[in-house]
């Protein structure tokens, strides 16, 4: 039986970053980092390209900053459930 994957399967914890603008952080799974990276890269629209280290990219309005060590930080999310819908549509 092939189950739909859900978020836990990629993300390890989201934590809101401190400061007036609302970041907010996002640490994949080590284990499906590469699958995730891969997902986000496909579906994001890429704005910069740091040395294939650092990625710049936004999606629906949001700015994503991404890591190939497999963090995130999406800047100015309104909260966290935004951040999960925006997670679920880049990776399942």
């Amino acid at each position: 039986m092939n189950a739909k994957p859900n978020l836990d399967e990629y993300i390890a914890r989201i934590e809101e970053a401190c400061g007036e603008e609302k970041d907010i952080i996002i640490h994949l799974k080590y284990e499906r980092k590469n699958e995730a990276l891969d997902k986000i890269l496909k579906r994001a629209k890429m704005e910069k390209n740091i040395a294939g280290i650092i990625f710049d990219l936004t999606y629906k309005g949001l700015s994503i900053r991404l890591y190939n060590t497999g963090k995130a930080i999406i800047k100015k999310a309104r909260d966290k459930n935004q951040v999960q819908s925006i997670l679920a549509e880049l990776l399942l």
